[in-house]
C-alpha cells in the first residue's frame, strides 16, 4: 500500500496543506497584531479623554464617628473609628441624550459619547430622623449629598442643581473616605427639616466604552436616547423596551430594590462595594471590524485550500494530466495571500471593497497560471469561476454566523457528492498497477547518451 501512487498522491497533498499553514499562521498573527494597534488607540483616546462612567447617585451621607470599647492585655482601651450612614432616595430617574462622534488616529477609528443627563431624585423624611437618632458614644456630622461617577475628567458642566427648588452649592469630589471621583453638595439644615427632599440637576458628561447608572432609588428609572446604533446592552439589567435604528436607539431601564436589594448594602456600618454594585448599563460597542471578520474568515481557509486540491485531485485522476506537487503549492499560497490582500485593503477600503478586490485578483492570477499549468482557457475559466463561487460561499458564512454550519456541512456535502458522481465509474486499483516500462531497442542496452 505504501509503495501505491495513490498513496504516495495523498500523502504528498497533506503534506502542502500541512506547509501552507505556516503561511497561514503568520498571517493570523498579523491580524491580531494589527487589531491590538486598534486597541491602542482606544486606549489613548480613554487617556486623553475619559474612560467608562458608573453613575453612582444621588444618595446622601452622613458622616458617623464612634467611640466603642475592646479588651486588650485585661484591660479595656477606648477606640475611634468613621464611617457613613447613608440615605436612599425613594425614586430616582435619569434621562440622557447621547451623541457619540468617531475620532481618527492614524488609519484607526474610535468612539467618545458625550451625554446630557437629567437627574431627579426625592427622599423621604422619615428616613433621616432613624439615621439620625441620638446614640450614646456616637458623634454625628453634616450630611451631605453625593454623585459619583467613574472617571471625573468627564465631568461637564452642571448646571440648575436645585434641592427642594432652591438653588444647590456643587463641590469637586465625592467627599467620601474612599476618594470615589465625583461632587457632592452641602445640606442646610432648613433642607434638612423639610418633609420632602426632591433633587433636580443637568449634568454634562463624557466618556468612552461603556455608561452605566446605579438604580440606587427604591424605585428607578433610566432612558437613554443616542444617535450611536450599534448598542451593546451589558450589565444586571436588560432594558425593557428599547429600539435600534440605523440613526441610533432608544432605551429604558426600570427596576426597584425588590430586584436589586440595594437598601440592604447600604445598612450602617457596611462597608459598601462601589464596582461590585448592580447597574443598567450600555455600551458603545463596535460592530465586527475588519479584523475580526478577517480572523474569521482565515478559519476557512482550511476549507477553502481542500476544496482547490480536491477538484486537482479529481481533475488528475479523470485526466491524462498530471500536476506537480509545487503546482499544488503555488496555487495554495495564491490563496493564502488571498487573506494577505484582504487584511491589507480592508483598512482603507472597508472590509466588503477588499474582499471583492481580492478575490478579483486571486481570480486574475490563477486563471492566467492555470492556463499554462491545463493546457488551454476552458479548463483554466472553469477552475478560475470554481474559485470565485467558493469565495462567494465563504462570504455567504462570514455575514450568516447564525447558520454557518448548516451551510458549511452543506458545501462540504455538495463537494462530496461531485467527487462521487465524477468518479463513480472510475477504477482506483488501476493507479496502484505498475506501469508498464517502454521495450528498449537491441543494441540500444549499453548506449548512456541517445
Amino acid at each position: 500500500m505504501f509503495k501505491s501512487p495513490l498513496f504516495f498522491k495523498i500523502a504528498t497533498l497533506i503534506g502542502c496543506v500541512g506547509l501552507l499553514l505556516v503561511p497561514l499562521m503568520m498571517v493570523s498573527d498579523l491580524v491580531v497584531e494589527r487589531a491590538s494597534y486598534r486597541s491602542l488607540v482606544e486606549d489613548s483616546l480613554r487617556q486623553s479623554t475619559s474612560g467608562p462612567q458608573k453613575l453612582i447617585g444621588p444618595l446622601i451621607a452622613i458622616p458617623v464617628n464612634e467611640i466603642y470599647t475592646v479588651v486588650e492585655d485585661d484591660k479595656n482601651v477606648l477606640r475611634k473609628r468613621s464611617y457613613f450612614r447613608y440615605w436612599l432616595p425613594e425614586s430616582l430617574t435619569v434621562e440622557g441624550q447621547q451623541n457619540v462622534e468617531s475620532r481618527e488616529i492614524g488609519i484607526y477609528e474610535g468612539q467618545i459619547w458625550h451625554s446630557a443627563l437629567t437627574v431627579k431624585a426625592q427622599f423621604d423624611r422619615s428616613k433621616l430622623d432613624a439615621l439620625t437618632q441620638a446614640e450614646e458614644n456616637v458623634t454625628l456630622g453634616e450630611p451631605f449629598l453625593v454623585m459619583s461617577v467613574g472617571d471625573s475628567r468627564g465631568i461637564g458642566v452642571v448646571e440648575a442643581p436645585q434641592l427642594n427648588g432652591m438653588p444647590a452649592m456643587v463641590e469637586p469630589g465625592s467627599g467620601l473616605y474612599s476618594n470615589l471621583p465625583g461632587l457632592h453638595m452641602p445640606l442646610s439644615p432648613a433642607m434638612l427639616d423639610a418633609k420632602t427632599l426632591s433633587l433636580s440637576m443637568t449634568l454634562n458628561l463624557n466618556g468612552t466604552g461603556s455608561f452605566s447608572v446605579v438604580p440606587i432609588g427604591r424605585n428607578s428609572e433610566l432612558a437613554l436616547t443616542s444617535n450611536w446604533p450599534h448598542p451593546g446592552f451589558l450589565g444586571d439589567f436588560l432594558p425593557v423596551q428599547r429600539e435600534i435604528t440605523d440613526k441610533g436607539f432608544n432605551a429604558r431601564w426600570q427596576s426597584s430594590w425588590f430586584a436589586t436589594d440595594l437598601g440592604s448594602q447600604f445598612d450602617r456600618d457596611y462597608r459598601v462595594d462601589w464596582d461590585a454594585l448592580p447597574a443598567f448599563k450600555v455600551s458603545v460597542a463596535t460592530p465586527a471590524d475588519q479584523y475580526q471578520l478577517t480572523d474569521r474568515a482565515i478559519k476557512y481557509a482550511i476549507l477553502l485550500i481542500a476544496l482547490t486540491f480536491m477538484a486537482f485531485f479529481v481533475f488528475e485522476t479523470l485526466t491524462a494530466l498530471r500536476l506537480h506537487p509545487m503546482q499544488y503549492l503555488l496555487v495554495g499560497l495564491s490563496l493564502v495571500m488571498f487573506y494577505l490582500v484582504l487584511l491589507a485593503l480592508s483598512e482603507h477600503i472597508g472590509f466588503t471593497g477588499a474582499w471583492i478586490t481580492a478575490s478579483l485578483t486571486g481570480a486574475f492570477i490563477n486563471g492566467i497560471y492555470l492556463q499554462a499549468v491545463l493546457k488551454g482557457w476552458r479548463n483554466s475559466l472553469l477552475f478560475t469561476a470554481a474559485l470565485l463561487a467558493l469565495d462567494g460561499v465563504m462570504w455567504v458564512l462570514l455575514r450568516s454566523e447564525d447558520s454557518a454550519l448548516l451551510l458549511g456541512t452543506g458545501v462540504l456535502l455538495v463537494a462530496l457528492c461531485a467527487v462521487m458522481f465524477l468518479t463513480r465509474h472510475f477504477d482506483w486499483y488501476s493507479l496502484s498497477k505498475p506501469k508498464a516500462k517502454p521495450a528498449v531497442p537491441e543494441g540500444d542496452e549499453l548506449r548512456v547518451w541517445k
